[in-house]
């Protein structure tokens, strides 16, 4: 679980309770956060479970652009932006999974995206930091076809920077050569111009302040993927087939994590 525990708990008890593998699960990867930061998560869930009630809050979809490099044979960049209305610090718990949870939709009886395991490596990364090895399971279906893709990637977590840098195995993901992706979650003030009038808050602290401690605040959630595929999938057909499957799942995937977040603020 994240740093913040009443978080999982509060999915549990109030949402239709998700599918969690039957693999061991790891030991969570955290850092100490004090207590201000955890009251202010609480506080932040309750301000938006009572704003819920008031006004039913949806998350615009997702933003993507797409660059496809032309001197880099199937090399494409893609970027999306999307918006959870959770606090910053329990947005990234949900993203980061610690539970290893699955929240997707179903296609034909599976989940679009299935977690299978999730475990600390031996290996080190950035700041001396644990590199963490996650299994995950996509399903996809063509015409009167379908099937599950194994996914396995390598994730190096900064909590204190709310961000975190995933990235292909030798293992799982054949149809790709390369793949890569990477989140920040960042504030939005919501309640910034209706509470603190002409001043714009630079910081929670300062939001916190200019607002009485009623503002609420919602998370940007910026993704930055890039990937290259593999052959014989990079020929010219089934590349354009595979970029657009690889796009539009990564979209989907990011709506259901809002239908969750909304979930979480109707209870």
């Amino acid at each position: 679980m994240g740093i913040f525990p009443e978080f999982g708990g509060w999915i549990s008890q109030n949402t239709q309770q998700p599918k969690e593998s039957e693999n061991v699960k790891s030991k969570p990867v955290r850092e100490t956060k004090t207590h201000d930061e955890r009251d202010e998560t609480r506080e932040q869930l309750k301000l938006w479970r009572d704003a819920n009630k008031k006004k039913q809050y949806n998350e615009p979809s997702p933003t993507v652009k797409v660059h496809t490099d032309p001197n880099i044979d199937s090399f494409s960049n893609m970027e999306m932006e999307f918006t959870l209305r959770l606090p910053p610090q329990a947005a990234y718990d949900f993203l980061t999974n610690h539970d290893n949870k699955t929240y997707s939709r179903e296609i034909n009886g599976r989940p679009l995206l299935k977690a299978i395991s999730r475990k600390v490596t031996s290996e080190r990364g950035l700041g001396d930091r644990p590199i963490l090895e996650v299994d995950k399971e996509l399903s996809w279906n063509f015409l009167f076809f379908s099937g599950t893709i194994p996914i396995r990637l390598y994730v190096l977590e900064k909590p204190e920077e709310l961000s975190a840098y995933n990235w292909k195995s030798r293992k799982g993901m054949d149809y790709m050569e390369t793949f890569r992706v990477d989140y920040t979650v960042e504030p939005i003030y919501v309640d910034a111009e209706r509470l603190c009038k002409h001043k714009k808050p630079k910081s929670i602290e300062e939001y916190r302040k200019c607002s009485g401690g009623k503002g609420l605040i919602a998370s940007k959630i910026k993704v930055d993927q890039s990937f290259r595929l593999s052959f014989p999938w990079n020929l010219p057909l089934l590349s354009l087939y595979f970029r657009r499957f690889t796009v539009e799942t990564t979209k989907k995937v990011a709506e259901d994590l809002q239908t969750r977040a909304g979930d979480i603020r109707g209870f």
